[in-house]
């Protein structure tokens, strides 16, 4: 027997090697009874004795390395099952009526002539998870609260549907329009959550994976946000998250699972259901998925509850002295309880239990169909309801439930745990009549035999629908709803905004600050300032936020239990328990996700927040743009801001910093509004109209507009402008306005520049008036976005409305007259531009910062892409001179006087300025 001296003195997970042993003798006597245990009762018994010391010692509050994983069986004993309060039988029956209709509905589906597809087998696997949530825990809305927020799978979105048709939300003719939104209006059933195309339906878009487990613990933390604040009382509010075991290996599944454990987020329970199938295959076919996810969340500081097993195993379990059968649970690969799946009782038998005698034992009392139906955990509505109710009493963390299913469970042998199961979308009569009779239903063969299967309906006075509506009526209403509640607000009068307007005088600012100093204006505001909610990924000082430091505070639900290093400081760090600013570090991938929960406040809590997120610009559409998608799904609003905007702007950054290209990815998102403005005055009238349309009301939109804003604004200071006395405040809106006439020179040409742009193009139209007599009128592009959006509407009507009077785009209407040719500009690709070239009324050209970013100065990089100040003349020049109104020679003359071809000739510019 190794001595205590022989032993590693460092033990993965245990007691440093530095920590000192003041009672050696004593420390002896417990190794040598360990080692007596081993020796004289055995590894297992052993083995059982240190988990039941470690589960004492963390009743004892002793603080001891929490285990990464437990034996795979499940975390709750049945001994400590609670009560369960339900009538198992009715909900059998309900369940059961359910599972038919949204198999029957997605077969339907695929009718001839239709055929568009649906998925049967995800929520064929966690029919039981959703039905047990549905009458027990989901609390609706009817109290005038937000209820609880459920992430549903968007693969087991028939199953959702099929219940609200037991309870007469829907009625067949929307079970046959499933995935026929427009052909089949007004009933027409979006193919997963979507908001957007449900508004009065689904809450949460989750069938882009990985967005929904992110999703919801922003949720869950925004809930917890508005409760400190004192904005709404979600005190009973429970997010829910159901997902897919395949779905957790997306970076967004896992990514964030220390921030929910990190501030205690017990409000919050992920529920993944362990069919062990990705859409092709094995999740983890040599592996056990359930084992893994279990330490993995674990280590990040959740409860974890596993379900694996159902009460069939329960006097196996009970009977396991030796620890053999658990054993033999603990080293069968997923892959291989697949194949169980699929396969017969005596199958089982001979491989499972079939090579220890002690194993065999067990089950030969038992049938082959007994030994077949040993079931999986998350099918059983009393272990399910068990797990549940574990998870809403814990305190202190979130939980996750790992619940073992089967992927297509009840739909026969063709479909139940078969790889393929994910794609097969339609039932033979076989398997409808095998599927019909396991399910106990009373359709006869000759309904499955002529045309269509039916959809079942036990009657609106049966008992099994009595008791639905009674148990929803108990939790508060139905689920899914989505229900706006919020009124307007009351918004500020043109007075907050009238400094910014005024420009910034001798004073040389970045358009960003130019924002932050309008925003300080509006959270002064005694109504609107308190809804305001400001968001970064760890770069506030670089945006030139820190100023809100002392007065807004940083969130933390813990307050500051330290003394900030810069506490000395004017704009020292301060976090605070109902700090407004959410600083959520390195993760823009979490940003987003506070984005859309705090701007759909409105919906899900009937209180509207205003998010403004601040990142840098590159690492916005880009990056998260699937966010943002899911943004404009969710029906949330809000100020986005992608600061350090344009390839040339952010000095020396380089390649991966240079954004030459988010506004032609805002361009694809229709909820999107996007702009790029140049100055203050400007930003002034795009966020007023912003506040107005969002969260304003008007006939159309009572309840305000469901869309967000993108404004790119830029690092580099420059001198702002007053307002023109005659500003053009629609042009602004719009996208267009003429910013500066030319007042000399006898050549008539126009320059369209955007954002940072402007002033590039202002210095052009002096040298092209001085040194070659053009006549150039500025205007600046607000948004090349919404000057697209509002043609590409004219042209939709004027197709289908032929014999009206054709109208006009807006930008056609505001550059007719101007004459010349028009040469475009700005610190984005050429793309950007080129979105309005076909309505533009004349010749066209524009100059971009196509391909990739670099680090320079600014002036280097302006010239290398030729967008700068005498580019631009150049670019004049040359359309002028292919209309004939200037001689070709002065181009090359052009060119050399300014050494374009020379970029370190270049004026480096300004530098520095990161706000």
């Amino acid at each position: 027997m190794a001595s205590g001296s022989d032993r590693n003195p460092i033990i993965i997970g245990g007691l440093p090697s530095q920590v000192p042993d003041f009672d050696p003798e004593e420390t002896q006597e417990w190794l040598d009874s360990l080692d007596a245990a081993v020796d004289e009762r055995g590894r297992e018994r052993a083995r059982y004795l240190m988990l039941r010391l470690i589960e004492r010692a963390r009743e004892k509050r002793v603080a001891v390395p929490e285990m990464r994983s437990t034996d795979y069986v499940n975390t709750i004993a049945t001994k400590d099952e609670p009560f369960f309060p339900g009538n198992e039988e009715i909900e059998r029956k309900i369940l059961n009526a359910t599972r038919w209709n949204a198999a029957v509905m997605v077969s339907r589906a695929q009718r001839p002539g239709i055929g568009v597809g649906g998925h049967i087998a995800t929520f064929a696997s966690s029919a039981s998870l959703y039905d047990v949530g549905f009458n027990h825990f989901f609390r609706g809305k009817d109290r005038g609260d937000g209820g609880d927020q459920i992430f549903f799978q968007g693969h087991a979105s028939p199953g959702i549907y099929a219940r609200a048709f037991l309870l007469d939300r829907l009625g067949e003719q929307h079970l046959d329009a499933f995935r026929q939104e427009k052909s089949k209006t007004p009933h027409g059933l979006s193919s997963y959550p979507h908001p957007r195309l449900m508004p009065d339906f689904w809450e949460f878009p989750t069938v882009s994976m990985g967005l929904g487990p992110i999703g919801a613990i922003y949720q869950a933390r925004m809930n917890r946000y508005l409760q400190a604040r004192g904005i709404a009382d979600t005190s009973k509010s429970h997010v829910w998250a159901f997902l897919g075991d395949g779905e957790m290996d997306e970076p967004e599944s896992l990514g964030q699972l220390t921030l929910a454990a990190r501030e205690g987020l017990d409000n919050l329970t992920f529920v993944v259901n362990c069919n062990l199938q990705r859409l092709d295959g094995p999740v983890r076919g040599n592996g056990k998925v359930i084992q893994e996810l279990e330490s993995v969340f674990r280590g990040a500081g959740w409860n974890v509850i596993k379900l694996v097993w159902d009460r069939s195993w329960d006097p196996l379990l009970a009977q396991d002295r030796d620890g053999v059968l658990v054993n033999r649970m603990n080293t069968t690969p997923d892959g291989q309880f697949q194949t169980y799946a699929t396969e017969t009782g005596g199958y089982i038998r001979d491989h499972f239990f079939g090579d220890d005698h002690r194993l065999r034992a067990m089950v030969e009392h038992m049938t082959d169909d007994q030994v077949l139906h040993l079931g999986r955990g998350g099918h059983d509505h009393r272990k399910i309801y068990a797990a549940y109710a574990a998870a809403r009493a814990h305190k202190g963390q979130p939980t996750v439930i790992l619940a073992k299913t089967v992927k297509g469970w009840t739909l026969g042998p063709n479909f139940e745990g078969r790889n393929a199961t994910h794609q097969m979308k339609k039932l033979t009569v076989d398997d409808l009549k095998g599927f019909r009779d396991r399910l106990h239903l009373p359709i006869s063969d000759k309904e499955l035999e002529s045309g269509l299967p039916p959809y079942y309906h036990p009657g609106r006075d049966s008992e099994e629908i009595q008791y639905m509506h009674d148990r929803r009526q108990g939790l508060d209403g139905y689920v899914p709803t989505r229900l706006v509640r919020s009124k307007p607000l009351e918004l500020p009068g043109d007075k907050t905004y009238a400094s910014v307007k005024k420009g910034s005088g001798q004073q040389s600012i970045a358009t960003t600050m130019a924002f932050v100093r309008l925003l300080k204006d509006l959270m002064r505001d005694k109504e609107l300032g308190k809804r305001f909610v400001l968001i970064a990924p760890d770069e506030y000082r670089t945006f030139g936020m820190d100023s809100f430091f002392p007065s807004a505070k940083i969130y933390n639900p813990l307050g500051q239990q330290y003394e900030a290093v810069d506490r000395d400081l004017l704009l020292a760090y301060k976090e605070s328990p109902t700090g407004q600013m959410l600083h959520d570090g390195i993760s823009e991938a979490g940003c987003t996700a506070s984005l859309i929960a705090a701007g759909s406040s409105y919906a899900t809590h009937g209180e509207p927040l205003i998010p403004v997120y601040v990142f840098y610009s590159m690492f916005g559409f880009q990056r998260t743009g699937d966010q943002f998608w899911q943004m404009g799904d969710q029906l949330a609003r809000g100020f986005v801001l992608g600061a350090t905007a344009g390839r040339t702007t952010l000095t020396g950054e380089g390649l991966q910093h240079a954004d030459g290209h988010s506004q032609l990815l805002a361009s694809t998102n229709p909820a999107c509004v996007a702009y790029d403005p140049a100055y203050g005055f400007e930003i002034a009238h795009i966020v007023q109209d912003g506040l107005r349309r969002m969260y304003g009301s008007s006939e159309e939109h009572p309840h305000g507009e469901d869309v967000f804003y993108y404004l790119t604004v830029y690092n580099e200071p420059i001198q702002h402008p007053a307002e023109p006395a005659d500003v053009d405040v629609e042009g602004i809106l719009k996208g267009i306005h003429r910013f500066r006439a030319g007042e000399s020179g006898s050549i008539p040409a126009q320059i369209i520049a955007s954002g940072v742009a402007v002033p590039w193009a202002v210095e052009a139209q002096a040298i092209l008036a001085s040194e070659w007599n053009v006549k150039a009128d500025v205007w600046s592009a607000t948004s090349w976005n919404e000057l697209r959006r509002e043609a590409v509407e004219v042209e939709r009507h004027n197709l289908l409305h032929p014999e009206e009077e054709q109208l006009v785009p807006y930008v056609t209407r505001k550059l007719t007259g101007a004459e010349g040719p028009f040469v475009a500009v700005s610190d984005w690709m050429r793309s950007v531009p080129d979105q309005i070239a076909r309505w533009v009324p004349g010749t066209y050209q524009s100059l971009g910062a196509d391909g990739f970013g670099f680090a320079d100065t600014r002036g280097a990089a302006r010239r290398f892409f030729h967008i700068d100040a005498q580019s631009i003349v150049v670019g004049v020049l040359t359309e002028l001179a292919r209309e004939g109104k200037v001689d070709r020679s002065v181009l090359k003359q052009a060119i050399d006087r300014y050494q374009l071809l020379d970029v370190s000739a270049a004026d480096p510019g300004a530098a520095g300025g990161d706000a």
